[in-house]
């Protein structure tokens, strides 16, 4: 091992010599790398924010034909960094009639409910937090805590627009979060595992050409999940004036907006570990550093897209939100689970691994198919019945005149 080949595993190496010279337990060796390993990833990806909202900020601005930020610092890049400072700045406010111990700890779960995910995300063959073999039910169960920390924040609040907002989003997270868990099966279920390690080491080919459908799936229901939009009615100001959050402001707002473009970075890391390969590529097994800059590579083309959904695509009506979530992902998903679940089977003795995954394509490709066939019927009939409804109208207005 050299430290150009892993430096993540050489630190930690010598970290562990130094203490065992100094006469510590190996029990107390792994506490404080653990302590260490937990703190530096925490930091790291709270840092990591300021350049993510600088970046997302950008790229949306370019996609909708703007500069983005642009004045503070070259490129606009300390724009971020302005902003903390004005929210470190902002009142420290806990409104009259708030539940104040609920009111305070909403905030601080909300972000912990999605750094609890980077503790199990593989980003090299050799750097990783725990290998749970549950990791996949680990990381629905620890995204529960965010919507918990949604409707503490609603009902603490003591304002009715709070607690509205609250129920609706998470009205919103818990639909959503149906035909998420569904698609999270079916790698579940190539590989074998709900270990996310042992997922990524069975994509000899990736689950995103096997299983295309539960990946896009899964892509719509994290943005969903996340609150984004087309999703946004999390903070549909013209309705609920701000959501869930409104009563908060300065380091406990700002917590929540951390919380929000994190949880959109981490559901690109959870995407790329379940659908592209994660680290997997030439050279990733013998020089981890290499795994890690494919990983990157990878989860930037998943977050790039993650973005350009959210600056090119419109609101939803909560209608038309439920009604996509209920009446075609959910369907869909159980549909396609049971489909993967019989064409696996079938093909669980071929040891041709390209064949099995053009036999899990085609699979998918007929439940595409059949969705959209059934999709477009539905809208043909809609279509004919306001048309109808229209017609009727006008007759009406003439026979009054």
């Amino acid at each position: 091992m050299t430290f150009i080949s892993d430096p993540i595993n050489f630190i930690a190496t010598w970290l562990r010599i130094m203490l065992a010279n100094v006469g510590a337990s190996p029990d107390l060796t792994a506490f404080i790398l653990s302590v260490v390993g937990g703190g530096i990833l925490a930091t790291g990806a709270m840092l990591w924010v300021t350049f993510l909202i600088w970046y997302e900020r950008k790229i949306i601005g370019r996609i909708q034909d703007r500069l983005g930020p642009n004045r503070v610092g070259p490129w606009g890049i300390f724009q971020s960094f302005a902003d903390m400072l004005k929210i470190f700045t902002k009142e420290y406010i806990t409104p009259n009639g708030a539940d104040r111990v609920l009111y305070n700890i909403a905030p601080v779960l909300s972000v912990a409910s999605v750094l609890l995910i980077w503790a199990i995300i593989p980003f090299t063959v050799t750097s990783y937090g725990v290998d749970l073999n549950v990791g996949v039910l680990f990381v629905v169960a620890v995204a529960g805590l965010g919507e918990l920390a949604i409707i503490m924040a609603g009902w603490s609040s003591n304002n009715k627009y709070a607690l509205l907002g609250a129920f609706r989003v998470v009205a919103q997270l818990i639909s959503y979060e149906v035909p998420m868990v569904l698609s999270l099966l079916v790698p579940v279920l190539l590989s074998g595992s709900m270990s996310l390690n042992a997922i990524v080491k069975a994509q000899n080919v990736w689950y995103i050409f096997t299983a295309p459908l539960a990946a896009l799936i899964f892509m719509i229901t994290s943005i969903a999940e996340v609150g984004r939009s087309p999703f946004d009615l999390v903070e549909s100001e013209s309705e609920i004036v701000g959501g869930f959050n409104i009563e908060y402001s300065g380091l406990k707002f700002g917590m929540f907006f951390v919380a929000e473009f994190l949880h959109a970075f981490t559901s690109a890391l959870i995407f790329t570990v379940l659908f592209l390969g994660g680290w997997r590529g030439p050279g990733a097994e013998q020089y981890p550093i290499l795994g890690f800059i494919y990983f990157s590579l990878k989860n930037v083309f998943s977050y790039f897209i993650f973005i350009l959904v959210r600056g090119s695509l419109p609101r939803f009506r909560i209608d038309q939100m439920m009604d996509l979530n209920w009446k075609v992902l959910t369907p869909v998903s159980l549909g396609l689970f049971a489909v993967v679940t019989i064409v696996a089977k079938l093909v669980q003795g071929n040891p041709n691994e390209l064949l099995r995954g053009l036999f899990l394509l085609i699979a998918n490709g007929v439940i595409l198919l059949t969705t959209s066939l059934v999709m477009g019927q539905f809208a043909a009939r809609r279509r004919r019945h306001l048309d109808e409804r229209a017609e009727g109208q006008k007759l009406r207005v003439r026979s009054q005149v």
